[in-house]
């Protein structure tokens, strides 16, 4: 006779070792079926235990011998039960209490009866006695009269300023054929065309193997630049380029709205500034970069300067000028 039973584990196997062990039978004396596959699910949830049903073979059970009725002679009667003993008489109830009378309220003893406030008299202060050791105060000196207040007198009114006057355009002396500034004004109208700029450049002969050109026009500030980099530019390719076809050297100072002038009164004040800076903190400081012409301004304006000296540090372009103070 074929039986089943449904057993269930986390694996198969485990199902199927779990139904062996309650049958007490071996692996090849059962068919198995799997109904479900075991699940882990996510994080413990959804997880599912493996389903499995065993089909096995169990011996025929043998017919039980039908029951034979006892007849009512044959049983045996049962003992009649024992009389239960009287229940004792129960004593009588007890007579009730008699009610306790109320108290009559106690009398409050007339001491102890709220006193009624009676009222305070008041003090009567005696009047002080009147001193009379102090000196008798006399009268107030009148007050001085106060000086009548002067009005300043009117100002006169303000002068109109000046008109600022325009200086008139410096004349330039044409530079003669062939000559080194003609040479030079040719090489810096070509670069300035270049640059898209319509300055007219003017030089001349400052003294021995010195020249300057100044640049006229409009809109100059972008040939400068930041700081005169543009303009230190201009002038260092003209250096370079008339250098190359002469004997000996040649010095060109390229300059634009006498910038130049400007620059070095500004270094010049910027130099004393940070000197005060220096001997009242006393403290070296080191300056932002800088190209030798400004260094060489900034050396200059201190060199006479007391407890003060400057050297220069770093590398080009970074190069700068440190500002120490000495005892």
């Amino acid at each position: 006779m074929e039986k089943t039973l449904v057993t269930s584990g986390k694996t198969i196997d485990l199902a199927i070792e779990s139904a062996l062990a309650q049958l007490g039978l071996d692996r090849d004396s059962v068919s198995v079926q799997v109904l479900q596959q075991a699940k882990s699910g996510f994080l413990g949830f959804g997880a599912q235990l493996a389903k499995v049903q065993v089909t096995y073979e169990a011996p025929d059970e043998a017919p039980q011998a039908p029951k034979v009725a006892l007849s009512s002679a044959s049983r045996k009667p049962k003992p009649a039960p024992a009389p239960k003993p009287a229940p004792a008489p129960k004593a009588a109830p007890a007579a009730p209490k008699a009610e306790a009378k109320p108290e009559a309220p106690k009398a409050v003893p007339a001491a102890e009866a709220p006193k009624a406030e009676e009222p305070k008299a008041e003090a009567v202060k005696a009047p002080r006695p009147e001193r009379t050791d102090r000196p008798a105060r006399g009268p107030k000196p009148p007050r001085a009269p106060r000086p009548e207040r002067k009005f300043d007198a009117p100002k006169a009114p303000r002068e109109p300023r000046p008109e600022r006057k325009v200086e008139p355009p410096k004349e330039y002396a044409p530079a003669e054929p062939g000559s080194t500034e003609e040479k030079i004004e040719q090489f810096i109208q070509g670069l300035l065309e270049h640059m898209g700029s319509k300055a007219v450049p003017h030089c001349w002969k400052v003294d021995g193997n010195t020249y300057k050109v100044d640049l006229t026009g409009e809109d100059l500030g972008y040939l400068i630049g930041r700081r005169g980099d543009t303009l230190d530019a201009i002038q260092h390719l003209t250096n370079y380029t008339v250098n190359r076809d002469v004997d000996g050297h040649i010095r060109v100072n390229v300059d634009a709205e006498s910038y130049r002038e400007k620059r070095e009164d500004s270094l010049r004040r910027y130099a004393r500034k940070k000197a005060q800076q220096v001997l009242k903190a006393r403290r070296r400081t080191t300056l932002e970069p800088m190209n030798a012409y400004e260094r060489h301004v900034i050396h200059a304006a201190l060199q006479d300067m007391e407890n003060i000296t400057t050297h220069s540090t770093g590398v080009e372009p970074n190069r700068r000028v440190v500002i120490e103070y000495v005892r």
